[in-house]
């Protein structure tokens, strides 16, 4: 009898609420992961940074990452500067080759930070054009899920506050590093139930500076834990289920990663998903395939390191990180078809 086939909206969420499928589902989930390649912005004219301020060029740009490199999603926004511009941030937005960075924080200090009011991310006009993008594509598709991708707590808080002073005052001032982050969390909260109102089928949280090697096991489980899960539990709530990716290694984090609420964890390629599936067979693996292959490897490559992520039973294959804009599109299409053919030979 054969295996039944699901739809890739379909596919993805049965993995992420923990049943099963005929085969791992190929994403790119937006935001970090910006799968906006160069090749595929100019097959039809959508690019950027044109498609990071309407509803109309973000559908289309997405709809082409959908169409070119067979990513079984949208993932929107194409960078992770909206919230930090929304909490008062300078913006550089980049080029066709180049995304969004952000060119000066607000505050020197958490000390300094002034709290906007609940509310105003709905006002955004960039917000609404993630917000309206999703909509569009949810109705349009409604068998390919839409991820809403949002920047993580400590992340995002490194984007408002100087990040070097930022680093330093959650072990020198502790009172006022935990307002600035709750005081985060509740915009991105806003973020997130935007998203999931207009259509989202899930929302995937990337937060690279919330990682072993820059803020160390302590600190990782006093900051990183608690509001990425705060994050978390309230994006269920919401009805629709949650991905985290942490960068970096995952030696010194690695129980802690372990006590995160969401419904899957994508790390970097350096890290052994098999490993993390062993240790803690509760946790929903996603990733990893280097983006540095992806980029710079040839078909052969990518393809027999995509064999090997499915035979070791990754729940969801996924880049590893951010894909650099120059990726060849032939690479991403060796990736994501190998992937798909995964369910032929089973």
């Amino acid at each position: 009898m054969a295996a039944e086939v699901f739809s890739p909206r379909e596919r993805l969420t049965r993995v992420l609420t923990g049943k099963k499928v005929e085969r791992p589902p190929v994403i790119c989930p937006g935001g970090m992961m910006n799968s906006a390649i160069v090749e595929v912005m100019t097959k039809e004219d959508h690019v950027l940074p044109d498609a990071h301020h309407s509803a109309e060029k973000m559908s289309a740009l997405a709809a082409d990452v959908y169409k070119y490199t067979g990513f079984e999603n949208f993932g929107i926004p194409f960078c992770m500067t909206i919230e930090a511009e929304v909490l008062g941030s300078e913006i550089n937005y980049g080029t066709l080759e180049c995304e969004p960075k952000i060119q000066k924080e607000k505050f020197a200090s958490v000390s300094q930070v002034n709290f906007r009011p609940y509310g105003i991310m709905e006002k955004n006009n960039r917000v609404g054009a993630v917000v309206q993008s999703i909509y569009n594509l949810s109705k349009k598709y409604p068998d390919v899920p839409a991820i809403g991708s949002l920047t993580g707590p400590i992340s995002t808080a490194a984007s408002i506050v100087d990040p070097m002073t930022f680093l330093k005052e959650l072990r020198k001032d502790k009172v006022n590093s935990h307002k600035v982050l709750d005081y985060v969390t509740n915009h991105l909260l806003e973020f997130a139930r935007l998203m999931a109102d207009n259509g989202a089928s899930a929302i995937s949280i990337a937060d690279p500076t919330a990682t072993g090697e820059i803020l160390g096991p302590k600190m990782f489980e006093e900051y990183a834990v608690p509001y990425l899960n705060r994050l978390v539990d309230g994006i269920h709530e919401m009805g629709i289920p949650a991905i985290i990716h942490i960068c970096g290694h995952m030696d010194m984090v690695k129980s802690s990663c372990a006590k995160f609420h969401s419904n899957a964890l994508s790390v970097d390629a350096f890290v052994s998903l098999k490993k993390i599936k062993d240790e803690y067979n509760q946790i929903t693996t996603m990733g990893n395939l280097s983006t540095f292959m992806l980029e710079q490897a040839d078909e052969k490559a990518i393809v027999q390191r995509t064999e090997h992520l499915v035979r070791d039973n990754i729940n969801i294959i996924a880049p590893a990180c951010g894909l650099s804009t120059s990726t060849p599109l032939k690479n991403l299409v060796a990736f994501t078809e190998t992937v798909k053919n995964s369910s032929e030979k089973k």
